[in-house]
């Protein structure tokens, strides 16, 4: 059973992390950036729900993907949702979602500074530091979302570039599982040892710097969308 659900959660990361290069490369709003963003939503959630269920079934050997796995699910669910001009009646998904990833947040940050108490530095074969790092990603989303309980509306810009940066930023876990994660075992053994696995994650990062300068500073009305909504 083990095998299978490992299998399932390669092969539903690389094609997501394909389905994801499809979305974060083609014009905005068109046909291929919905149709492969709506195949990312899909695969990148079923892959981060089994990476999570391969961290509570082998806990010895992926615990820290059942943190990730809730995060990555959290990020391209509320990453879809903020593309969502649904009325009001969305609200109570996104902020269910809200909900789990600060309670993942916390977990992430108890175990972190546990894990660099301890002699070893880590916590079941992790480094504290790897724990901390999910939770910087996760209290980022946390934070935003707490500042929308003081905002009535949400300008269409910063809606947009909410749904960019959750999305792209699971887009980034995607890829670092399926090139410097679990995934890279399917690579030769050199271009593990050459550093050249880590070059999709750096180039997602580096998109999600520019797509956000675009949409904050440089979009304009008719390509944000007019007016203000409110958030989800």
């Amino acid at each position: 059973m083990l095998p299978i659900i490992v299998f399932f959660h390669v092969a539903t990361g690389a094609v997501a992390v394909l389905a994801g290069a499809v979305a974060a490369t083609s014009r905005k709003g068109k046909t291929a950036h919905i149709s492969a963003g709506r195949l990312f939503v899909l695969l990148m959630s079923a892959s981060s729900i089994l990476g999570a269920v391969l961290g509570l079934i082998r806990i010895d050997q992926f615990f820290i993907t059942f943190f990730a796995g809730i995060l990555g699910t959290y990020l391209v669910l509320s990453g879809w949702f903020a593309a969502n001009r649904h009325g009001s009646g969305t609200r109570a998904v996104p902020w269910g979602l809200g909900l789990v990833n600060a309670a993942n947040c916390a977990a992430l940050i108890l175990i972190g500074l546990r894990a660099l108490s301890s002699s070893e530095g880590e916590m079941l074969g992790f480094a504290g530091e790897d724990y901390l790092f999910l939770a910087g990603m996760s209290g980022i989303a946390l934070l935003l979302d707490a500042s929308l309980v003081f905002r009535n509306r949400l300008s269409a810009k910063h809606r947009t570039a909410r749904h960019l940066w959750r999305m792209l930023l699971g887009f980034f876990i995607a890829a670092g599982s399926a090139f410097t994660g679990p995934g890279a075992k399917a690579f030769p053994e050199w271009a593990q040892q050459s550093g050249i696995l880590s070059a999709p994650e750096l180039l997602i990062m580096l998109l999600m710097v520019f797509y956000l300068v675009r949409t904050i500073f440089f979009s304009s009305p008719t390509r944000s969308g007019k007016g203000t909504v409110q958030p989800n």
